[in-house]
């Protein structure tokens, strides 16, 4: 069943497709992929990971600081430390290889909406356990994000909280440990031996360029297009819509920045941006004009970084509280996400094929 899905959904793309598809005009077994690979782990993965290791390990000490001292501004602290923690985290939820599989990164760090019932039972008491997957939803950033902002209905009720409830300082102290713990074992992980494994990692199948090439299209179609804008604005549920699953519900006004960041780090990454610059190197856009890859006569990195800038300016129309966009104006949402699903045509469809790649991950959204 899960191969019909899957097949289904590679019908249904391919029919997005442009009429004259993409051609490549090179054998792609001439491209130097080592230096590629070399660049993504020196330039791209491994200082996205320590500065997100960086925001991480800030955050985990303003919650120390908290717990040890609760009043106003170590909250607001707290706060702004959570904030820049969380647009690192857009940086790297691409990079979903080696140790960041093998302790579920993703998963532990952004599923939303987030289990505030289940979260208020491990406070009050309950036997938890954050590496076991019925946990998956009471922990990482949205976890965070309703207990520094959705667990009263202002600063002072919050603040009251924490004070007369020790519960809730070592449930948020669990939830910042386990963060801080899984970047600091990627970060470990890549700089001992993983980086020269993942650079020899040559083979056409299981690879690293393939496993990164369907990473960064994953992320992209799994990660950004569907939870952040499909999801809540109902595309797959008949249009029944779905405002309280939003990210960063309860901060409520940064659904955008946070959109607009994990749509940076995946344009960077497609353009072999290094990190923290604008310089670029090989990646998966120098590759594809290599190869000569166009469609209908226009190079096809072209269109895939001129969609890009079509995905920014519907951004740029949304409203910085995605709730509040949906419940006033939802078609904004879906031109958005209409957008973001023309682009996973163009690198699903039209770069695999153009560089001689597979998909290894199923589709089953229905989309």
């Amino acid at each position: 069943m899960r191969k019909l899905v899957f097949i289904l959904s590679v019908l249904f793309i391919a029919s997005c497709s442009s009429d004259n598809g993409s051609d490549s005009g090179s054998d792609t077994s001439n491209y130097d992929k080592e230096e590629m690979l070399t660049s993504w782990a020196d330039n791209i993965i491994v200082p996205s990971f320590e500065n997100y290791q960086q925001k991480v390990n800030l955050l985990n000490t303003e919650v120390d600081t908290f717990s040890e001292n609760i009043n106003a501004p170590n909250l607001n602290n707290l706060r702004d430390a959570w904030l820049e923690a969380y647009k690192a985290y857009q940086y790297v939820g691409i990079f979903d290889i080696g140790k960041a599989t093998d302790l579920k990164l993703t998963d532990k760090t952004n599923i939303y909406p987030t289990d505030t019932e289940n979260i208020l039972n491990n406070i009050n008491g309950a036997d938890y356990n954050l590496e076991t997957q019925a946990q998956y939803a009471s922990q990482g950033f949205p976890a965070i994000d309703y207990l520094l902002y959705g667990i009263a209905e202002n600063d002072e009720d919050i603040l009251a909280l924490y004070i007369n409830e020790s519960g809730y300082a070592n449930y948020l102290a669990a939830v910042s440990a386990q963060l801080k713990n899984t970047a600091d074992a990627i970060v470990t992980d890549w700089n001992n031996g993983y980086r020269e494994t993942f650079i020899n990692n040559s083979n056409v199948v299981t690879g690293s360029v393939n496993q990164m090439a369907n990473n960064y299209i994953e992320n992209f179609e799994k990660d950004v297009r569907a939870p952040k804008l499909g999801i809540p604005a109902g595309v797959f549920s008949n249009g029944v819509l779905y405002p309280e699953s939003v990210e960063a519900y309860y901060k409520n006004d940064i659904s955008k920045t946070l959109l607009i960041d994990a749509t940076q780090a995946s344009q960077n990454f497609f353009n072999g941006v290094t990190f923290g610059t604008s310089t670029t190197g090989p990646g998966l856009k120098e590759f594809l004009d290599a190869v000569d890859a166009t469609s209908d006569g226009e190079k096809l990195s072209t269109i895939i970084n001129n969609q890009y800038a079509t995905i920014f300016s519907k951004i740029d129309n949304l409203d910085d509280s995605f709730s509040d966009q949906i419940s006033t104006n939802n078609s904004a949402m879906l031109t958005t996400y209409n957008a973001l699903q023309q682009n996973v045509v163009y690198i699903k469809l039209d770069m695999i094929s153009a560089l001689s790649l597979t998909i290894d991950y199923v589709d089953g959204d229905g989309d």
